[in-house]
């Protein structure tokens, strides 16, 4: 008897390389000028891939589609390591050049960045743990006090690597800009997700990883302060153990590290291929 075919659902999807971003305080900006504040963060966005070699949000075979505030952006996986580095070095220095020429009158940016890497399901590349986990990682708790950091020494981006992005990237040498000592690693954990605990790496392009456990705090509310220098997570390296006020405590993963672990609603999403 011939052996029947493989359902679909048996197939591993496509994996991608998965950027996203959010400016800080969106809705904050007065109505009039949203418009003019996401179009600049649009430019400077598709300049610096530009000038990383990656594919800018105009060439997207789907359409250009966001949420607002931000979006997620779909790579082949090979390009993972570019846009850790050097995309976030140069996004970061376009970020501060564009501050000191915005006009006085023009809202601020600041903009939260995650990495990661993993399966994207469906025929609209709408569906699949890693887009859950990019975004639970942009909404972290962390990478909002990371951000705060970059702010109080006057720079304007942070961002967050999955586990996953930073061992195939950073550890595995792919990126020569960067080393272990740029980044943290600690726990996310989304104020409003209860169950969602996921190891990370934050960065801010200009900072030493260590520098930004001081603004790390066990604080639930994204809005809130921080709770000042306390015992946190060593910047690189293997994981030491969990010290009392570092965010979220133990890790507890739901599902092997290449995937995500808490499967809900995503937002809008860009997919990007290198065009031949």
């Amino acid at each position: 008897m011939a052996s029947s075919p493989h359902p679909e659902e048996a197939e591993v999807p496509a994996e991608f390389a998965l950027l996203s971003f959010d400016m800080e305080k969106y809705s904050k900006i007065p109505e009039a000028r949203m418009e003019s504040a996401r179009s600049d963060v649009d430019d400077i966005l598709a300049n610096v891939l530009a000038d990383c070699g990656l594919p800018g949000p105009k060439e997207l075979p789907h359409g250009y589609k966001d949420g607002g505030d931000g979006a997620i952006l779909l790579f082949p996986p090979a390009v993972l390591a570019r846009i850790i580095d050097p995309l976030l070095a140069r996004l970061g220095q376009a970020l501060v050049r564009y501050d000191q020429q915005r006009l006085a009158s023009s809202p601020l940016v600041r903009l939260r960045v995650s990495v990661h890497a993993g399966p994207v399901t469906g025929p609209e590349l709408r569906g699949g743990n890693a887009l859950v986990e990019v975004s639970r990682l942009l909404d972290s708790q962390a990478l909002r006090q990371a951000l705060k950091a970059a702010g109080e020494n006057d720079l304007f981006l942070a961002a967050a690597l999955s586990e996953t992005a930073y061992q195939r990237c950073v550890h595995g040498g792919y990126t020569p800009q960067l080393t272990p000592l740029h980044f943290l690693q600690t726990t996310a954990q989304v104020s409003n997700k209860p169950d969602y605990q996921a190891l990370c790496r934050l960065h801010v392009p200009g900072m030493p990883g260590a520098a930004l456990a001081p603004y790390l705090s066990d604080e639930p509310d994204p809005g809130a302060p921080p709770a000042g220098p306390s015992p946190q997570p060593g910047p690189c390296g293997p994981s030491p153990a969990p010290a009392p006020t570092a965010p979220g405590g133990g890790i507890q993963f739901h599902a092997p590290l290449y995937g995500a672990t808490v499967g809900e609603h995503i937002g809008q999403v860009h997919n990007s291929y290198p065009r031949h």
